[in-house]
C-alpha cells in the first residue's frame, strides 16, 4: 500500500477538475459547522444572556439562561435541519442538485438575517429554525453533489472533505468567539453569527459556475448535457472512448431501474433497499450518539460548569484537534478502506470516553479535569479521522440513482433526529438540581457504550465500497448477502445491460464473484483485461 493517492494506471483524463470542485462543494460543510459552532460559545457570553435571559438570574443576581430555554435554542436548529433534510429528496430531483444548493443557501441567508436582528428569544429561535432548514438542505444535497461527480478512485477522500469542511467551520467559529466575547455590546454575538452570510454568499456564486451532475443529467434524459458535464469533470473531449463507456454504465443502470418503474419512498423499504437504509440511518445516528455534538454544542458550556478555566480557549483546542485530525482520515479512507477505518474509530472512541468516565468517578482533585482535557482531545481525534467523514461517504455510496436522493434525505434526516433529542437533552443530563441527572463527566459512560455498539454494527452491515464506481457497489449489494465478505467482491463486465435483458438476477444468478484475498483494485483491472 503506497503512501500517496494516485489516479490508477489507465484511468483516462484528468482528476483535478472533478476534485477541485468537490472539495469547493464541500464548502458547503463550513455553513453547517459554524452555524452550530457559534452558538456553542454565544451561550456563555454576558451580553447574550443579558438580552435572552428572559428576566432569569442565577444565586449571584446575574442574567441567566434557564436549561429549558437553553436546549431550545441550541436544538431548535435541529428541528430545521430535520424537516430540510427530508425536503432535500424533492428538491434535488426537481430543480437539480445544483439549483437546490443555490436555494439552500438562500433559505439559510433569511434564518441569519433573522438571528442577527433578534433582540428577543422568539425570533432568535424561530431565525435559527430558518437556518437550520437551509442547513439541512444543504447536508443531504452536498454529499449527494460530490458522489455523482468524483472519480471512484478517490470519491471516498472527496465526499469524506464535507466533514473536513465541518470541522473548519467549528474552528472559524471558536476563532470568532474568542475574538468578540469580551465585547460589552451585542456585537459579541451579532459579529459571530453575521459571519454566516460571507460562507453562505461564496457557496452560491460558485454553484452558479459549476456544471450540474452527469448522474442526474441522465436521470433527467438530458444525455448529451450529460456528455459535456462529465467532459468538464473528466477534462477530455466529447468523442473520448472513456467519456462514452462511463455514459453507457450511467445510461444502463438507470435504464434498468427505471423499468422498473418509478420511484417512490416505499420503494426505499423493498428488498435489499432495506438493509442499505438501515445501514445509513444506523452510521448516521451512531454518529450523532458517539458524543460529538455534546462536544461541539455544549464544549465551553460543560467545561465551565466543571470548574475548568479558560473554557473558550480549551473549546479553540478542541476545534483544532477536530480540523487536523480529519486530514488523515481523508487519506485512509482510500488505503485503509471504509470498513477498517470504521472499526479502528470506533474502539478508539470507546476506550476515551470511558476513561473519562472511570477517571471522573474515581479521582479527586485536579486530576479528572486533566484527563478530561486530554481524552477528550483523543476522542476528537479518532472521531475526525474515521466516524466524521466516513458516515458521510458510506451514506452517500450505498444508494442506487433512482432513489438515491431519497434515501440521502432520510439518513440525512436521521442525523438531525438524533441531534435534536441530542442537543435538547444534554443539558438536562449534566445539569444539577430539581429535575436534571447532574451526570457530569460521567456522561461519557453512555457516548463509551454506543461507540461499543457501533463497533458490533460495522462488523456485521458496512459493506467496503473501497475503489468502486456507484453502479458496481449497487451490483455488489446484489450478488454480496454478508458485509464480512464484502472486500472480496469483484464486479462484473456490462453487468446492468445483462440483468436489463434477463440473462442473469438480482440475487447472484449466473454471476459469479471472487472470493480471494488479492488486492481489489488488481482484480478489477484483471476483470476488465480478459
Amino acid at each position: 500500500m503506497g503512501f500517496t493517492l494516485r489516479k490508477p494506471e489507465g484511468e483516462a483524463g484528468e482528476a483535478g477538475p472533478a476534485i477541485m470542485i468537490g472539495l469547493f462543494v464541500a464548502f458547503g460543510g463550513i455553513l453547517y459547522g459554524y452555524d452550530t459552532g457559534t452558538i456553542n460559545g454565544i451561550l456563555e457570553m454576558e451580553h447574550f444572556k443579558e438580552t435572552f435571559s428572559n428576566g432569569h438570574v442565577d444565586a449571584d443576581g446575574k442574567p441567566f439562561i434557564t436549561s429549558s430555554d437553553t436546549s431550545l435554542i441550541v436544538s431548535i436548529l435541529s428541528v430545521g435541519t430535520f424537516i430540510g433534510a427530508l425536503m432535500a429528496s424533492p428538491l434535488a430531483d426537481s430543480v437539480g442538485r445544483r439549483w437546490g444548493l443555490i436555494w439552500s443557501c438562500a433559505v439559510f441567508n433569511l434564518g441569519v438575517a433573522l438571528q442577527v436582528a433578534a433582540t428577543e428569544q422568539k425570533l432568535l429561535i424561530a431565525g435559527r429554525a430558518i437556518a437550520g432548514f437551509g442547513v439541512g438542505l444543504v447536508s443531504a444535497i452536498v454529499p449527494l453533489y460530490q458522489s455523482e461527480t468524483a472519480p471512484k478512485w478517490i470519491r471516498g477522500s472527496i465526499v469524506g472533505s464535507y466533514q473536513w469542511a465541518i470541522t473548519f467551520g467549528l474552528l472559524l467559529a471558536s476563532c470568532a468567539n474568542q475574538g468578540t466575547h469580551n465585547r460589552s455590546d451585542s456585537g459579541s454575538y451579532r459579529i459571530p453569527l453575521a459571519i454566516q452570510f460571507a460562507w453562505s454568499i461564496i457557496l452560491t456564486v460558485g454553484m452558479f459556475i459549476l456544471p450540474e451532475t452527469p448522474r442526474y443529467l441522465i436521470k433527467k434524459d438530458s444525455q448529451e448535457l450529460a456528455i459535456k458535464s462529465l467532459c468538464r469533470l473528466r477534462k477530455l473531449p466529447e468523442n473520448h472512448e472513456a467519456i462514452h463507456a462511463e455514459i453507457s454504465e450511467m445510461q444502463a443502470n438507470h435504464d434498468y431501474e427505471t423499468s422498473l418503474g418509478n420511484a417512490t419512498y416505499l420503494d426505499c423499504f423493498k428488498g435489499n433497499m432495506i438493509k442499505r437504509l438501515f445501514t445509513g440511518c444506523a452510521m448516521q445516528a451512531l454518529q450523532q450518539l458517539s458524543g460529538i455534538n455534546f462536544i461541539i454544542y455544549y464544549g465551553t458550556y460543560f467545561f465551565t460548569r466543571v470548574g475548568l478555566k479558560n473554557a473558550f480557549i480549551i473549546t479553540l483546542i478542541t476545534n483544532i484537534v477536530n480540523i487536523v485530525a480529519t486530514v488523515p482520515g481523508l487519506w485512509l479512507v482510500e488505503k485503509a478502506g471504509r470498513r477498517n477505518l470504521l472499526l479502528g474509530g470506533a474502539i478508539g472512541m470507546c476506550v476515551a470516553d470511558y476513561i473519562v468516565s472511570i477517571v471522573a468517578v474515581a479521582a479527586t482533585g485536579d486530576a479528572p479535569n486533566i484527563i478530561l482535557i486530554v481524552f477528550v482531545c483523543v476522542f476528537i481525534a479518532f472521531f475526525a479521522a474515521s466516524w466524521g467523514p466516513v458516515a458521510w461517504v458510506v451514506t452517500g455510496e450505498i444508494f442506487p440513482l433512482k432513489v438515491r436522493a431519497k434515501a440521502l434525505s432520510m439518513t440525512t434526516a436521521t442525523n438531525w433526529l438524533l441531534n435534536f433529542a441530542l442537543s435538547y437533552s444534554t443539558p438536562y443530563l449534566v445539569e444539577s438540581g430539581p429535575g436534571n441527572a447532574n451526570l457530569g463527566s460521567k456522561v461519557f459512560f453512555i457516548w463509551g457504550s454506543f461507540n461499543l455498539l457501533a463497533i458490533i454494527f460495522v462488523y456485521f452491515f458496512v459493506y467496503e465500497t473501497k475503489g468502486l464506481s456507484l453502479e458496481q457497489v449497487d451490483e455488489m449489494y446484489h450478488t454480496i448477502r454478508s458485509a464480512r465478505k464484502s472486500k472480496s467482491f469483484i464486479p462484473a463486465e456490462n453487468y446492468r445491460k445483462e440483468l436489463h435483458a434477463g440473462n442473469i438476477d438480482d440475487k447472484g444468478g449466473k454471476h459469479q464473484h471472487v472470493e480471494n484475498s488479492n488486492s481489489r483494485g488488481a482484480d478489477i483491472e484483471s476483470v476488465k483485461s480478459a
